[in-house]
């Protein structure tokens, strides 16, 4: 069967819900990093699970491969529909169906952003912690496993999405896990799909945990002699126990472009970002011991945010560090890649990429959600310029294989999607193959976001 037979089949029964120009097309080809972009054959836009089941249903008849698609912030591919097909824009499923406040969780519809849900959740008490810095879609986020800035205190979606409603290659809609806080009844289906990059089945619905704000909240930023001493007082930070909410290291270069894009006039050093979360007294002595771990390694105080307006400003600079690095360097894109160490491993693992870095001449700004051993680089490249394309391609490669020698990962937050699928049989051996088998019995048509994560012939 053709693309084109479920498309005609699609248009007749979504009518003008499924979309064919080549504007739209093209909009949906690409993600926000520097993989090729292709066009889908169409987008559709379902606004219920019965509407999802019936479009795999038809690309199941069809062999037509389905992509989803969430807020479009992927960083390593994922969205980018190889094969063509349909591209699965959940957006419009984007309800808030049940907030639990006594037990402390809410039931949303994909498409929900994390800004949307934590806007709603604003007079319970209650938030949503997982922040990978854009607006994602919960969905998405699911999806792709993803964290962020509050991963070091309250966790990922792993330990986030308590249950989900998903829609299987073979038009089942089932549900895993449930709204208990633990469970040993069977296989845990649902962590299984978090995390599965849409390859498994499309999630329809999540049940997620919430955490009630913390009654004071103080950022700060302190900048550091030299790297070392930054990434050496965040080790003994974890080390040490400390419930730091939030602790970003961000360099030089990355200041620089912060600064610029965010009007902000940070001294461009070494950098770090914090977060402290708890009651008025435990906030103050967490500030007071880590201006004491600071200071023994370099650190030349602290620049204190206790208005909420001063922090949301803050930490929107940190999340916008990328869109200020593309407006520092324009007409280039970023090569996205991120590692993940254990955290005794973190220093070396920094020491060896900046020196890297240095010798290839790349403009690579560094950030990283250090306090669980995660750093990114956006390494800014002139797309049309090969020799720049092969350099970043030999800096991305040389920080994967090291995380690796180091006892870590490829990726600890962006997922595998394109990016870093060479790498999948290197980091987990003979349970990569494992993990192709289990594609196959969910998918054995192999229609749902094809050539992500698991390589099937």
């Amino acid at each position: 069967m053709s693309n084109s037979a479920a498309i005609e089949r699609l248009k007749n029964q979504f009518q003008d819900r499924c979309v064919t120009t080549d504007a739209m097309r093209e909009q949906y080809s690409q993600n926000e990093a520097h993989h090729t972009p292709v066009r889908p054959d169409a987008i559709l836009f379902p606004e219920s699970t019965d509407e999802v089941r019936q479009i795999i249903e038809v690309c199941r008849d069809t062999q037509c491969p389905v992509t989803a698609y969430g807020a479009g912030t992927s960083l390593e591919g994922h969205i980018v529909p190889v094969r063509g097909g349909i591209s699965l824009d959940m957006g419009r499923m984007k309800g808030i169906l049940a907030v639990n406040q006594e037990d402390m969780d809410a039931v949303v519809q994909p498409g929900v952003t994390r800004r949307q849900l934590n806007e709603d959740l604003r007079a319970t008490g209650l938030f949503f912690p997982v922040d990978p810095g854009a607006d994602a879609s919960i969905g998405g986020m699911a999806a792709t496993r993803a964290s962020g800035t509050n991963a070091v205190r309250y966790g990922t979606m792993r330990e986030c999405v308590l249950a989900c409603e998903a829609v299987l290659a073979d038009g089942r809609v089932i549900r895993a896990g449930s709204r208990s806080r633990k469970s040993a009844a069977g296989y845990d289906l649902c962590k299984l799909l978090v995390g599965s990059e849409g390859t498994l089945g499309i999630m329809t619905e999540l049940t997620v945990k919430l955490f009630g704000q913390p009654e004071a909240v103080s950022s700060a930023v302190c900048g550091f002699q030299t790297l070392e001493g930054a990434v050496q007082a965040v080790i003994e930070t974890i080390q040490m126990g400390m419930p730091v909410a939030r602790i970003e290291f961000l360099d030089e270069l990355q200041l620089r472009a912060v600064n610029a894009y965010s009007k902000m006039d940070i001294p461009e050093r070494p950098t770090l970002f914090l977060e402290f979360h708890g009651s008025e007294n435990s906030v103050a002595e967490q500030a007071e011991r880590f201006g004491e771990i600071a200071s023994e390694h370099g650190g030349l105080g602290f620049d204190w945010a206790t208005r909420e307006e001063d922090r949301n400003r803050l930490w929107r600079a940190r999340h916008d560090a990328y869109y200020g690095v593309k407006a520092m360097w324009p007409g280039k894109r970023g090569y996205i890649t991120d590692s993940c160490v254990p955290i005794s491993k973190l220093a070396e693992a920094i020491r060896e990429t900046k020196a890297e870095i240095e010798a290839s001449g790349l403009i690579a700004p560094m950030v990283g959600h250090v306090g669980d051993g995660n750093f990114h680089l956006a390494i800014m490249i002139d797309p049309d310029d090969p020799d720049e394309m092969k350099a970043a391609e030999r800096l991305s490669h040389s920080i994967a294989e090291r995380s690796l020698r180091l006892g870590g990962t490829v990726t600890g937050e962006h997922g595998v999607g394109l990016g870093k699928i060479k790498y999948m049989e290197a980091e987990h051996g003979a349970a990569y193959g494992v993990m192709a088998e289990i594609k196959r019995v969910f998918d054995p048509q192999n229609i749902l976001n094809p050539g992500k994560l698991i390589s099937l012939n």
